[in-house]
């Protein structure tokens, strides 16, 4: 890992501790649950929001006002909207990613489940979605919670990754093992 993405990752995981702990002294894990939910979403629609996060260009002050306006605006817990202010004023908000997805991990970790990383060569569907679940529950024994992507170069197939644990039944990998194959053969 380079040394700036571990610098990132030690400072999320130390705003994502802070903020675990606080939201559960509280009693409010749900409400941080349904920030993190929100934060994300907004994060993936908004580039003005992505801009403001990473550009250098906005001082602390306005940054710090931005953030305080937008957990107004979102209605986000106090423990939330004052921790985006906080890290706003330490020019800390470039880590807001990594820090949501921290948080998702404490918080699914506090409920007893896991995510699943599934990766697809079509869209799944409900049934399939929930099948998979089911059996990744049975294998590692916790609750799965999916979170599923598409990649249409895997041919057919589907790649999971599960702490850990990758695995890959996609074509395009059973392609790739076979044409090393041949080329040692041959």
């Amino acid at each position: 890992m380079s040394e700036p993405a571990s610098i990132s990752t030690g400072i999320a995981a130390r705003y994502a501790t802070a903020m675990f702990d606080l939201a559960e002294e509280e009693g409010a894990l749900a409400a941080l649950e349904a920030d993190v939910g929100t934060l994300e979403a907004a994060l993936a629609a908004s580039a003005d929001l992505r801009d403001v996060i990473t550009s250098p260009l906005y001082g602390r002050e306005a940054t710090s006002a931005a953030m305080g306006k937008l957990a107004a605006a979102m209605a986000l817990n106090p423990v939330t909207g004052n921790t985006l202010q906080l890290m706003a004023s330490k020019r800390r908000l470039f880590v807001l990613p990594a820090l949501l997805r921290t948080l998702r991990e404490k918080i699914s970790a506090h409920k007893g489940e896991v995510t699943a990383e599934v990766v697809s060569a079509k869209a799944l569907t409900k049934t399939q979605s929930d099948k998979l679940a089911k059996v990744l529950a049975a294998t590692v024994g916790r609750d799965v919670i999916l979170n599923a992507t598409v990649d249409e170069s895997l041919i057919g197939g589907l790649v999971v990754k599960v702490g850990s644990t990758m695995i890959d039944t996609s074509i395009k990998s059973k392609l790739n093992a076979l044409q090393n194959t041949m080329k040692e053969v041959g």
